[in-house]
C-alpha cells in the first residue's frame, strides 16, 4: 500500500486536504450530540428551566437544518473553499462564546450561531472532496470516508462529550472546537483547490423563502416533542413552512438562476436516495435518544461510559466504510443501500425487547454493531447516488439537499419517537414506552427498506448494468 510520504506530491496534497475537510466535517456533526450527556450539568450550572433545556440542542439543529440550502448555494456562488473558511470561522467563534457562556440566553444564542456556521461550511465539504480528488477511485474513497465521518459523528459526539464532561468540564466540549477550526482555516487553502464560482444572479427571494421555510419546518418537528402534534405552536409552524416552501417552489420556476434546480429532483434514483437517507437518519436519532437514557437510567452508567458504549456502532461504520467503495463498484449502489437499510431495521426491532433486567453486552452491544454495519453499507452509496451526474457548478446545492434531508430526517424521527414514547411513559421509569417508540422507528426502517429495495430491483432487472453511473441516474 502506498504511504502518504511515498506518494506523489499531488496525491499527498489531496490526502492532507481530504483529512482537513473531513476533520472539520466531524467537528460539525459531532456538535449535534456532544453536549447531550452534559445537559444535567448545564441545567445546574447555568440555571436552565426544564422546558428551556432542550434548546441547547434545538438551537443548533434549527439553524443548521434551516440554512443548509442557502449554504450550498452560497458556496456555488462565492467559491466552496471560501464558503468553507467563512463557515468554519463562524462556527469556531460561536464555540468559544458558548464555552464562555454565563447564562442560558448566551449559550442558546451561541449554539444557534454554531448552526449558522455549520450550515455555511457543511455543503462545501462534499463539493471540495469531489473537486480535490485526482481520480474516480480517490473520489469514491473520499465519499466513503465522508459518509463514515458523518454517520459516526453523532455517536463519537456522545463519547467525546462524555469524556470532556466527566473529566474536565462541559465547557471544553465547545471550546475544543476552536483549535480544530483554526487549524482547518489556516491550512486548508494550501492543500485544497478553490472551485470555480458560478457567475450571475443570486436568487435572493429563493434563498429567503427556502431558508425561512426550512427553519419553520425543522421548528415544527422540534416543537412536537415539547408541545405535541396538535398544539397551535406545532400546527402554525407547519402551516408557515408549507406556505413558504410553496412560495419557494413558485419562485424557483420563474427564477433566472434558481437556488434549487428542478432538474436535481427529476431523477427518481436521486429522490429515492434522499428519502432513504431521511428515513435511516430518523431511525438512528431514535436509537441514540433511547439508548443514551437506557444506559444511564436503567444500567446506571455515567456520562463517559454511556458515550463509550456506542463504540461498536462507530467502529463498525469506519470498518465497513473501508470496503464499501469496492462493493459499490462491483454491485452498484442500490443493493448495498437495501442491505444497509435492512440491518438498520433489524437493529431497532431487536432493541424493542429491552426490559429492566437487560444487560449491555447481552442485549445492546450487538444491535448497535448491526446498526453501524448498516450505516456503513448504506450512507456512502446514498451520497454517490445524490451527487452522480450533477454539474460541477451545482455540487454545493446537491450537497446542501443531502444534508438538509439528514437534518429534517433526524428532527422528524426524534419528534415522532419522543411523542410516542411520552404517550406511554410512566413517571420515574424508563422502560414503559420503549417498545412502542421502537415499533414506530421500525416503521421508518421498513419504509427505507421498501424504497431502497424497489430501486435495487430496477437496477438488477435483466438487461441493466449495475454500473454506478447508470444506477444512479435513471
Amino acid at each position: 500500500m502506498t504511504t502518504i510520504t511515498s506518494a506523489p506530491p499531488a496525491q499527498r496534497r489531496a490526502t492532507v486536504g481530504l483529512a482537513l475537510v473531513l476533520t472539520a466535517q466531524l467537528m460539525l456533526i459531532l456538535d449535534m450530540t456532544v453536549v447531550n450527556v452534559a445537559l444535567p450539568l448545564l441545567k445546574t450550572d447555568l440555571g436552565f428551566s426544564a422546558a428551556n433545556l432542550s434548546w441547547v440542542l434545538n438551537a443548533y439543529a434549527l439553524a443548521f437544518g434551516g440554512l443548509l440550502l442557502f449554504g450550498g448555494r452560497l458556496g456555488d456562488v462565492i467559491g466552496r473553499l471560501r464558503s468553507f473558511e467563512i463557515g468554519v470561522t463562524v462556527f469556531s467563534v460561536a464555540s468559544l462564546l458558548g464555552g464562555l457562556a454565563q447564562d442560558p440566553a448566551m449559550l442558546v444564542a451561541s449554539r444557534a450561531l454554531q448552526g449558522v456556521g455549520a450550515a455555511i461550511a457543511a455543503p462545501s465539504v462534499l463539493a471540495l472532496i469531489v473537486a480535490g480528488a485526482p481520480t474516480e477511485a480517490a473520489r469514491n474513497r473520499g465519499l466513503a470516508l465522508f459518509s463514515a465521518v458523518s454517520s459516526a459523528g453523532a455517536s463519537i459526539g456522545l463519547i467525546l462529550g462524555g469524556a470532556l464532561t466527566g473529566y474536565a468540564s462541559w465547557r471544553w466540549a465547545l471550546i475544543i472546537n476552536v483549535p480544530i477550526g483554526l487549524m482547518a482555516v489556516l491550512l486548508v487553502r494550501r492543500f485544497v483547490p478553490e472551485t470555480n464560482r458560478q457567475p450571475g444572479h443570486f436568487d435572493v427571494l429563493g434563498a429567503i423563502t427556502a431558508t425561512a421555510g426550512s427553519v419553520a419546518l425543522v421548528y415544527g418537528f422540534i416543537s412536537v416533542a415539547d408541545h405535541g402534534w396538535t398544539s397551535p405552536v406545532t400546527i402554525s409552524a407547519f402551516v408557515v413552512a408549507a406556505a413558504l416552501l410553496s412560495s419557494f417552489a413558485a419562485v424557483e420556476r420563474r427564477a433566472r438562476q434558481p437556488l434549487l434546480l428542478p432538474s436535481l429532483l427529476q431523477a427518481r434514483s436521486r429522490v429515492a436516495a434522499l428519502t432513504t437517507m431521511m428515513l435511516f437518519i430518523g431511525v438512528q436519532m431514535a436509537l441514540f435518544f433511547l439508548m443514551v437514557q437506557f444506559m444511564q437510567r436503567t444500567l446506571g452508567l455515567g456520562a463517559f461510559t454511556s458515550g463509550l458504549a456506542f463504540l461498536p456502532l462507530s467502529l463498525a461504520i469506519f470498518a465497513v466504510s473501508r470496503v464499501t467503495p469496492r462493493l459499490v463498484a462491483r454491485f452498484g449502489p442500490w443493493p448495498l443501500i437495501t442491505a444497509g437499510s435492512t440491518l438498520g431495521l433489524i437493529s431497532v426491532a431487536w432493541l424493542r425487547e429491552l426490559t429492566t433486567t437487560s444487560t449491555y453486552w447481552g442485549d445492546v452491544a450487538t444491535p448497535l454493531l448491526i446498526n453501524g454495519i448498516g450505516a456503513g453499507l448504506a450512507f456512502m452509496p446514498i451520497t454517490v447516488v445524490v451527487l452522480s451526474k450533477v454539474d460541477d457548478r451545482h455540487t454545493g446545492t446537491a450537497a446542501g439537499m443531502l444534508q438538509t434531508t439528514q437534518q429534517i430526517g433526524g428532527a422528524l424521527g426524534l419528534a415522532v419517537i419522543v411523542s410516542v414514547y411520552a404517550s406511554y411513559a410512566v413517571p420515574g421509569e424508563f422502560i414503559p414506552g420503549v417498545r412502542e417508540a421502537l415499533d414506530t422507528a421500525s416503521i421508518f426502517g421498513l419504509l427505507a427498506v421498501l424504497v431502497a429495495g424497489t430501486m435495487a430491483a430496477r437496477q438488477l432487472r435483466p438487461g441493466r448494468t449495475p454500473a454506478l453511473v447508470s444506477a444512479a441516474t435513471e
